[in-house]
């Protein structure tokens, strides 16, 4: 076992629960490394539900092409924990041994005392971000927002809110305005938000939020735009329309969320020239969701010309969005469909699933072995059944791979075949196929 495990498990013991929303050890923790969250570059705060790692990754790739150094901050990461911080130039990976000594750092600072593992590791990318130099930091929330982790930041550039929907309704709340609330708890006095559309039980609230600090406001849909035409994207607000090309990222949902990106560096005072930004969409990267999997070892298991999908998504919102985008599919290039899915149990299968009936051949479902909190085959089997899908239990990915292996044989056709439901599966089918993120 590596110095990096040994400290991030024994600091995940250090609370007996993996997440208990409260600022309060975070504040402690930082007084007591020296306040590094008071000597940050400036920072972008990003909020929601779905979107906040793709909006992120897009503002990363732009500023990248304009010459600036940024600080990322996201999470969960897919393969190695090392994914959750890039520092500076080239937006590169924290190394092994600036992290275990930033950790260690943490580590000697908390001095045993109770400490969640996503605020502990937090403050160790505080620390990194504020030792290394950079341009501007973006900072994307853990779980929620008014009680996140990252929510010790006073005066950000500007205050990201992408789209909220039904999720860690055990932290957050099972109504959609009450979740809503706690994703609009980073808006600060005076700070400029960023919205994107929302559902109409969540933009009052956060409208609400953002009238009480005084905080100006734009919406997409209202204060700007981004949509598709003719094969390019068109961003539009109160300084005139740009013609661009679509993102890299899959899915016409990316082109909301370019949007967003676009007018939150916007909003920052960081919006380059045209020409970076179209760079910026040509080259943004985001692994695992919607990401082709084009070689390696999983393809090899697939029958010949299939077509691999892999996906993290996994509450309702998301599923829409991917059903969304292979039904663009299947209009363009008809095949059968075939998903492979696991699942946490934290989350609503029958929600993500339900938006697949009448587009999905079949159902696999698997084990995901990196957490305790999965659900069994059998079970997600049977809650997608519930959603209307045919649905077999498989004890292994390969195994599942397999089975849509001698099903495509009888079909007489390659299949296009999606992998889903889990960051955590998307990390195990990455980790696999030996394609790591970079």
């Amino acid at each position: 076992m590596d110095q990096i495990t040994k400290i991030l498990d024994r600091l995940l013991a250090l609370h007996p629960k993996e997440i208990d929303l409260s600022l309060g050890r975070m504040h402690r923790l930082l007084e007591a490394l020296g306040s590094p969250e008071k000597r940050l570059p400036p920072v972008i705060h990003i909020a929601g539900t779905n979107g906040k790692g793709s909006v992120t990754a897009t503002m990363r790739a732009i500023l990248e092409a304009s010459g600036k150094r940024c600080h990322v901050y996201t999470s969960p990461h897919l393969v190695s924990f090392n994914e959750r911080i890039r520092l500076g130039s080239n937006g590169r990976f924290v190394t092994d041994p600036e992290l275990y000594d930033a950790l260690h750092r943490c580590e000697e600072a908390n001095a045993g005392s109770e400490i969640t593992f996503f605020e502990i590791t937090t403050a160790a990318a505080l620390l990194l971000f504020a030792e290394h130099a950079a341009d501007v930091l973006l900072l994307e929330v853990g779980l929620g927002g008014r009680l996140d982790a990252t929510n010790v930041i006073d005066d950000p550039l500007v205050s990201v809110i992408t789209p909220v929907s039904m999720d860690h309704e055990k932290f957050l709340g099972e109504d959609l305005s009450v979740i809503a609330a706690e994703k609009a708890g980073i808006i600060k006095p005076g700070v400029p938000v960023v919205c994107a559309a929302q559902d109409d039980d969540a933009l009052p609230v956060i409208e609400r939020v953002a009238a009480r600090n005084r905080s100006p406001f734009q919406l997409f849909g209202q204060d700007f735009v981004a949509q598709t035409d003719q094969g390019r994207m068109a961003y539009q607000d109160e300084n005139g329309l740009i013609d661009l090309p679509l993102p890299q990222l899959g899915g016409m949902h990316q082109v909301a969320n370019a949007g967003l990106a676009i007018a939150a560096l916007d909003a920052a005072g960081l919006l380059p020239e045209e020409e970076e930004i179209a760079s910026g969409l040509k080259n943004v990267n985001w692994p695992g969701r919607l990401q082709p999997i084009t070689h390696g070892p999983l393809l090899s298991l697939c029958p010949e010309g299939s077509e691999v999908w892999l996906d993290g998504g996994h509450n309702p919102g998301a599923g829409v969005s991917i059903a969304t985008f292979l039904g663009e599919q299947e209009e363009r290039s008809p095949r059968p469909l075939y998903v492979i899915a696991g699942m946490l149990t934290t989350k609503d299968p029958i929600g993500f699933f339900r938006p697949f009936e009448g587009l999905v051949r079949h159902v696999g479902t698997v084990p995901i072995s990196s957490t305790t909190t999965a659900r069994t085959p059998d079970d997600l089997a049977d809650l997608a059944r519930c959603a209307g899908l045919e649905a077999t239990p498989f004890q292994s990915l390969d195994a599942a791979l397999a089975d849509v292996a001698a099903c495509a044989e009888k079909d007489g056709e390659p299949p296009r075949i999606l992998i889903c439901g889990s960051l955590y599966l998307a990390g195990e089918a990455l980790a696999r196929n030996g394609t790591p993120p970079t």
